[in-house]
C-alpha cells in the first residue's frame, strides 16, 4: 500500500466523524422548530445567562458523582443512570420527528416511546459500535436541539466558553476527564462515537483505552453536542429566510474547522480536550456569519 493510501486510510475515521457532527447539526436544526412549537424548552427564560452557570454546576456535581461511583466500583449505577437518560433523550428526539410526519392524537407519544424502548433494549443487550453510533446521533441531535432552543445567543456563548475552559482544565491540568473516560468506556454506552479501523472490529469484544494502539477512533458525544447548541440557537433566535440563516451556517463551518484542527493533534497519539477547538470554532464561525449577514452579534 502506498504512502498516500496509508494516509487516506488513517484519516478516514476522522472524516466519518466530521460527517457525524454535520448530520447531528442538520437533524438538530430540523428538530428545533417543532420542539420550540411544542414548548420543549428546558428553561423558562432562554435569554438569562445564569442558566449557563446552573448548567456548569450541574455538570460538576454529576462528574463528581461519576468519579465517586468509579472509585467505589459501582459502575452498574452509572450504566442505569445513563441508559435512563439516553432513553429519555431518544424519546424527546423521536417525539417531534413523529409530529413532523403528521401523526395525530397519541401517535407521536406512542411512536417516541416505542423507538426509545427498542433502541435502549438493543443498547443493553447488544452494544455494538453501529448501534452506539446510531443512538449517539439521535441523542446528540435531540440534546443539542433542546439546549439550542433553551439558550439564547449570549447564554449559549457563555455556556460554550465555560465548557471549553472546563474541558481544558479537566484534561490538561487535573486530568480527571481522562480517568472518567477510562472508567466508563468499558460500560459500552452511547457516550461516544466509535469508528472502526478494520472491517471485523467488534466494540463488544474490544477493551477501549486512552493509551496505546487503538482498534477504533473514539470521540465523546459532548464534542458533537456542545458546538451544535450555538448552531441551533443562532437559527432560532435570529431572523432568517429558509431552513438556515448565515450565522448558523458560519457556526457549522467553524465547528468543522475546529474539528479538523483538533484532528491534526489527535493523530499524534495524545488525548486532547476537544471543546476548546470545537466551541471556539463554532463561536468564531457564528461571529463571522453574523457580521456577514449584518446582524447584531447578541441577537
Amino acid at each position: 500500500m502506498s504512502e498516500d493510501e496509508n494516509g487516506i486510510k488513517e484519516y478516514f475515521p476522522m472524516i466519518v466523524m466530521a460527517g457525524f457532527i454535520l448530520v447531528i447539526q442538520i437533524i438538530a436544526l430540523t428538530l428545533a422548530q417543532p420542539m420550540n412549537d411544542l414548548g420543549m424548552q428546558a428553561v423558562d427564560n432562554p435569554q438569562s445567562a445564569t442558566n449557563s452557570i446552573y448548567y456548569i454546576i450541574a455538570i460538576l456535581i454529576f462528574t463528581l458523582f461519576l468519579l465517586f461511583a468509579i472509585k467505589k466500583e459501582i459502575q452498574w449505577v452509572i450504566q442505569m443512570i445513563i441508559l435512563v437518560a439516553v432513553a429519555s433523550t431518544m424519546y424527546y428526539g423521536f417525539y417531534p420527528l413523529f409530529h413532523l410526519t403528521g401523526l395525530g392524537g397519541e401517535g407521536p407519544v406512542i411512536g417516541g416511546l416505542l423507538m426509545a424502548t427498542v433502541f435502549t433494549i438493543l443498547l443493553y443487550f447488544h452494544p455494538e459500535w453501529y448501534i452506539i453510533d446510531f443512538v449517539g446521533i439521535i441523542v446528540g441531535a435531540a440534546a443539542s436541539s433542546i439546549f439550542g432552543i433553551s439558550f439564547g445567543i449570549l447564554p449559549a456563548i457563555v455556556l460554550l466558553g465555560l465548557l471549553a475552559a472546563y474541558d481544558a482544565i479537566s484534561v490538561y491540568k487535573t486530568k480527571h476527564m481522562i480517568a472518567l473516560a477510562e472508567g466508563v468506556m468499558d460500560l459500552k454506552l452511547p457516550i461516544l462515537f466509535v469508528i472502526p479501523k478494520k472491517r471485523n472490529y467488534s466494540f463488544i469484544e474490544d477493551t477501549p483505552s486512552t493509551e496505546g494502539e487503538k482498534e477504533a477512533f473514539y470521540m465523546g458525544l459532548g464534542d458533537a453536542i456542545m458546538p451544535t447548541i450555538i448552531v441551533v440557537s443562532a437559527n432560532v433566535f435570529l431572523p432568517h429566510e429558509g431552513f438556515i440563516g448565515v450565522p448558523a451556517i458560519g457556526a457549522m463551518i467553524g465547528t468543522l474547522i475546529g474539528f479538523f484542527a483538533l484532528t491534526i493533534l489527535v493523530m499524534k497519539g495524545k488525548p486532547q480536550a476537544g471543546l476548546p477547538f470545537l466551541n471556539s470554532g463554532a463561536i468564531l464561525g457564528y461571529v463571522a456569519g453574523a457580521l456577514i449577514a449584518g446582524m447584531p452579534l447578541l441577537g
